[in-house]
C-alpha cells in the first residue's frame, strides 16, 4: 500500500487517503451486519458530511490559488451534494436512485476519486471497479483489445495478469472481429460490452455501475446481471445506480434516495422506490405521507385527496373475504373509493407485487377503456376485479392508484402502496417452480 497523501478539496479541507493502482483507500473500523440472507462484515464504504460544490471564479488565477491551499472567494457556487451520510458494509448491495440532477453520478465520482469533495470525508476499503459513463475514457483510435489492455493496467493489473484475462474479456464481450477494430467504429452497445467485460474480468471488492447497462441490448443486459449476481453472492460490495425499479428491488439489499443533492431516504428497496414514486407525484403539488402498518412495514400514501380509497378486500368464489388463497383459485378484488371534490376523469389502477416488491401484474381502467367522467363530491365508486390467482406460493401485496390518466404521476388523487397483503398457497396443484402458475399439458411418447 502506498504512502498516505493529503488531498485538498475544493472547500479547502483536507482528507488523508491511501492510493493503490488508482484506487482510494482509508481503513475503517470493522463491524458486522446481515442483509438479504447473507452475513456481511466490516465497512467497505463510509461517508460523513459529504458535499460537493462547483465554483466559478472571476479570474482563472483565483482558482489556481486553491491548488496551493489559498482559498479565494468564488464569484458563485452551486452545491450538487450536501450533508450526505451513510455507510456500506462489505458484501452489501446498495441501489442509488433519484431523478436526473439529484446528484447520483456525482456521488459515485466522489467515491471513485474522479472528483474531490468540497466538504466531508470518504473512507473506502477494497479494490474498486467502476463503469461511470459510456466508453469510460476509451481512446476512439485504439482497438477494443488495446483499450481493454490499457484499462486493465489502470485498474492495477500487471502485464502478465492482463494477458491472462484478455481471452475472458474477448469471450464475454462477444463482439467478434470488432474487438480488433478501432472503437470509433463501435456502437454504444458494443462499447458497453467491452467496458463491462474488462472491468469485471476479475472480481472486485467493490463494483460501481452508473446506469451504463441501460445502453446495451437485452441479451447482454441479462448476461451482465447474471455476473453481477454471481459477484454479489461471492461477497462483492455493489453500488448500483438505476432508474429501473425491478433491477434495484431484485438486486439490492438497500436503496438510497437522493433528491436535489440531499439524502432523503435509506432503507428497504421496495419502500424506497414507493417513496420515490410518491416524491415524483409531490412535484404535482400533492401530499406524501408514510404510515407504519401493524406488521412494521412502511406504507406510502400520496395524492391531492380529491378521491380516496375507503376499503379494499379480496373475496373467494363463495363471497367470503380471504387473506389466504390457493394457487389457481378464482377471486374477486373489491375496491371502494370516495369522491371528495369535482373530478373530470377518474381512472382506477392496481399493481400486484411479490414479497420483494417486484411487479407481477398490473392494469387500470384507462387500458380497459372504463374511465369515469364528471364525478362530484360525495359520490362513491366500487370496482370489482375478477381473476384467477395464477401466482406461485408466497406473500403478495396490492398497490392502488386513483388518478386521471394511465399513470398516477399525473393528477394523482391517491396512490397507496401495500393497500392489501395476501398469501398464496399451493394446496392441490402439482409442484412447480416460479412466480406464475401456467397449467401445462405435457404429452409423452416413446419409439
Amino acid at each position: 500500500m502506498g504512502a498516505a497523501t493529503p488531498l485538498q478539496d475544493a472547500g479547502g479541507d483536507f482528507r488523508t487517503v491511501v492510493g493503490v493502482a488508482g484506487d482510494w483507500y482509508e481503513p475503517v473500523s470493522a463491524c458486522c451486519s446481515r442483509y438479504g440472507g447473507r452475513v456481511v462484515s466490516s465497512v467497505a464504504l463510509k461517508i460523513e458530511g459529504l458535499g460537493k460544490a462547483f465554483r466559478e471564479f472571476s479570474m482563472e488565477w483565483q482558482r489556481m490559488l486553491g491548488w496551493f491551499g489559498i482559498n479565494y472567494r468564488a464569484a458563485s457556487e452551486a452545491w450538487v451534494l450536501r450533508d450526505i451520510n451513510f455507510q456500506v458494509f462489505a458484501g452489501e448491495c446498495v441501489g442509488i436512485v433519484g431523478q436526473n440532477g439529484a446528484g447520483k453520478s456525482t456521488l459515485l465520482k466522489l467515491v471513485t476519486g474522479t472528483l474531490r469533495p468540497s466538504e466531508g470525508s470518504i473512507q473506502v476499503t477494497g479494490r474498486i471497479a467502476a463503469i461511470l459513463e459510456l466508453g469510460m475514457g476509451f481512446n476512439q483510435d485504439l482497438t477494443g483489445r488495446e483499450n481493454a489492455r490499457y484499462t486493465a493496467g489502470l485498474m492495477g493489473m500487471s502485464p502478465v495478469q492482463i494477458e491472462a484475462v484478455m481471452p475472458e474479456v474477448e469471450a464475454f464481450a462477444e463482439i467478434g472481429d470488432y474487438f480488433d477494430q478501432p472503437v470509433r467504429t463501435y456502437s454504444s452497445g458494443m462499447q458497453v460490452r467491452v467496458a463491462f467485460s474488462v472491468v469485471t474480468a476479475v472480481r472486485p471488492e467493490i463494483l460501481i455501475i452508473d446506469e451504463a447497462l441501460s445502453v446495451g441490448d437485452a441479451y447482454f443486459g441479462h448476461k451482465c446481471m447474471a455476473r453481477i449476481r454471481q459477484f454479489r453472492d461471492e461477497g462483492t460490495t455493489l453500488l448500483f445506480v438505476s432508474h429501473d425499479p425491478s433491477a434495484v428491488q431484485s438486486l439490492c439489499d438497500r436503496a438510497i434516495l437522493l433528491d436535489r443533492g440531499r439524502l432523503v431516504m435509506d432503507g428497504i428497496p421496495s419502500e424506497v422506490m414507493d417513496y420515490y414514486n410518491a416524491l415524483i407525484s409531490e412535484r404535482e403539488n400533492v401530499s406524501v405521507e408514510v404510515k407504519h402498518l401493524a406488521n412494521g412495514a412502511a406504507q406510502t400514501v400520496s395524492g391531492s385527496g380529491e378521491a380516496v380509497l375507503e376499503s379494499i378486500a379480496l373475496f373467494n368464489a363463495a363471497g367470503d373475504p380471504v387473506e389466504f388463497v390457493n394457487v389457481g383459485e378464482a377471486v374477486e378484488l373489491r375496491v371502494r373509493a370516495r369522491i371528495c371534490g369535482p373530478i373530470p376523469r377518474l381512472v382506477f389502477g392496481y399493481m400486484i407485487k411479490d414479497r420483494l416488491g417486484q411487479p407481477v401484474f398490473g392494469t387500470n381502467t384507462y387500458y380497459t377503456e372504463q374511465v369515469l367522467e364528471g364525478l362530484e363530491a360525495g359520490q362513491r365508486v366500487e370496482y370489482r376485479v375478477a381473476f384467477q390467482m395464477n401466482f406461485g406460493p408466497g406473500s403478495y401485496s396490492i398497490s392502488t392508484a386513483l388518478c386521471s390518466t394511465e399513470t398516477h404521476l399525473v393528477n394523482n388523487y391517491e396512490w397507496r402502496d401495500l393497500a392489501l397483503i395476501f398469501t398464496v398457497a399451493n394446496q392441490n396443484r402439482v409442484q412447480f417452480i416460479g412466480s406464475a402458475w401456467v397449467p401445462p399439458t405435457i404429452e409423452v411418447s416413446t419409439r
